[in-house]
């Protein structure tokens, strides 16, 4: 009997544990692919499970898109909020994640129509047509705007509708906004913050790329505050570094424009050569460890993020937008996660990876 009973109570702990499992796997947080729409007049976000890449939500972000030309129009952070640019309306919209869905929350106004966004020093950032704003945030929220100065080419002039590529934070106490003023090379406005992280009103330090370069666009910063930065129209990449371009390679591959990090890694998206490179920079120098890591076969390629072992990237061709979703390992190794998606709009413009939220299926 003593045998029957210990032999019952351990097919009744086996079946508790696998009930255990069972649940944990059912809610567990996916790691989502969000994508904007852009459509001029009604601009939606659409929302994939990269696992499945299932079609989970389609959301109005409550305004117009019609953006373009630039990176991060799409941001997250911490995988709980994700903050969507409305360029159409001079809005930002915010989503808020509950599980596996996101939620509209509520519109924010700037200063200028909105290009690109990024989070850092408690604070969002977006740089717009014309100006860069700081919101601040306060517990995951974003409570007001506190700051906004406008943009400046080299020679003084304010930029023209179709300049701004995007927004980055440097440090502590700068931001970096890259302009497009082609067929002169471009510039980049090193933005100063206030204690706290509010953009302060100065006028911004402008940085003319390098001579023989043209069209500062994508960029990533390391944690020691350089920043591997695309010189697209030249097919170049460039490292910035305390207020200046340092080195500057060839890219191996035409037109690099957006990028994203992981790790020491960056990845350069190159739109013509329908390409995804594996980049690594220091603080003096940039190394292309492999010109081609990816190909995109299904168009041209429009914007690129990561997190949590999975990289999306975006492209457009013949009128269909695509989502092609990548897993990378420790070494930067890029594989495929099943086939692209068909997005079903023509401009989609935007990626963003969200993981599971901060602290969760850590």
């Amino acid at each position: 009997m003593n045998k029957v009973f210990k032999l019952s109570r351990l097919c009744v702990l086996l079946a508790f544990s696998a009930g255990m499992v069972s649940a944990h796997a059912a809610h567990e947080e996916a790691t989502l692919a969000v994508v904007m729409t852009n459509d001029a007049q009604t601009n939606q976000i659409k929302v994939y499970d990269t696992r499945t890449q299932a079609l989970l939500q389609t959301l109005s972000t409550q305004g117009k898109g019609g953006v373009g030309g630039n990176a991060r129009g799409l941001k997250q952070i911490d995988g709980d909020l994700l903050a969507v640019v409305n360029n159409g309306s001079g809005t930002v919209a915010l989503f808020k994640r509950h599980g596996n869905a996101l939620q509209f929350d509520r519109l924010v106004s700037t200063t200028s129509a909105p290009v690109s966004i990024d989070f850092g020093n408690g604070h969002m950032y977006v740089a717009g047509a014309t100006t860069v704003d700081s919101f601040e945030m306060h517990r995951g929220e974003v409570v007001w705007r506190d700051g906004s100065v406008g943009l400046v080419l080299v020679g003084g002039a304010a930029p023209s509708a179709g300049s701004t590529a995007q927004v980055g934070v440097l440090n502590r106490d700068s931001l970096l906004v890259t302009l497009k003023t082609d067929p002169v090379p471009g510039s980049v406005d090193v933005v100063a913050l206030k204690e706290g992280g509010a953009v302060s009103g100065d006028a911004p330090v402008v940085v003319s790329a390098p001579d023989g370069t043209l069209t500062p666009f994508g960029f990533s910063v390391y944690p020691d505050g350089t920043a591997l930065i695309t010189l697209a129209h030249s097919s170049q990449d460039g490292l910035f570094r305390d207020g200046a371009f340092g080195s500057v390679v060839a890219g191996g591959q035409a037109a690099p424009c957006w990028t994203t990090r992981v790790g020491k890694y960056v990845y350069t998206v190159n739109t013509a050569a329908k390409t995804i490179s594996r980049v690594v920079g220091t603080g003096t120098n940039i190394f292309i460890d492999n010109p081609v890591a990816a190909k995109v076969s299904t168009g041209a390629p429009t914007d690129v993020d990561a997190d949590r072992g999975v990289l999306g990237v975006i492209d457009h061709a013949g009128g269909h937008s695509h989502l092609t979703l990548m897993a990378y390992d420790a070494f930067g190794e890029l594989s495929p996660k099943g086939t692209a998606i068909d997005i079903g709009v023509p401009f989609a413009n935007g990626v963003a990876i969200l993981g599971a939220p901060k602290g969760e299926g850590r």
